[in-house]
């Protein structure tokens, strides 16, 4: 049995602003770009597969410049639901070419930090055999929890 408070006291003693509270296990390493787990308490804002196309449906040219639509358009819809990027705990990106992410890593992550600053939820990255839209290079899902 440990002496670490349990969970329900952890969330508690957060800020009122904040929803959510980075899991990470004594004695793992730390992540590097994202969390191990999330908890959160509040109302919950979800997107749906969201690719870098600006509101005429032009996707953006380049994978990068495809990531930095998606989250702006991320940012936007967790707008319309009340919801800021730092009080995301999920993202799951597909993606049609993980050499391609691989290779990009660094620029990923300065628009990555450009949008959502430095807070890194729990993330799921998967190689997938196509998008349903043919030219889109990456689709990302997110999950956040806003404060009631």
């Amino acid at each position: 049995m440990t002496d670490a408070p349990d969970l329900a006291t952890r969330l508690a003693a957060r800020s009122t602003a904040r929803t959510s509270l980075v899991l990470h296990p004594s004695g793992w390493p730390a992540p590097k770009g994202y969390a191990n787990g999330m908890a959160a308490d509040g109302r919950i804002v979800v997107t749906g597969g969201v690719i870098g196309w600006d509101c005429e449906e032009r996707l953006a040219a380049g994978f990068v410049a495809q990531v930095r639509q998606a989250l702006c358009n991320i940012a936007a819809i967790l707008g319309e639901g009340g919801a800021q990027p730092e009080q995301l705990v999920r993202l799951t990106w597909y993606v049609v070419d993980m050499e391609e992410y691989l290779a990009n890593l660094k620029e990923i992550g300065q628009v990555y930090r450009e949008i959502f600053g430095s807070h890194y939820p729990a993330m799921a990255l998967v190689q997938v055999v196509r998008l349903v839209e043919k030219t889109a290079r990456v689709e990302i899902e997110a999950t956040a929890v806003a404060p009631r």
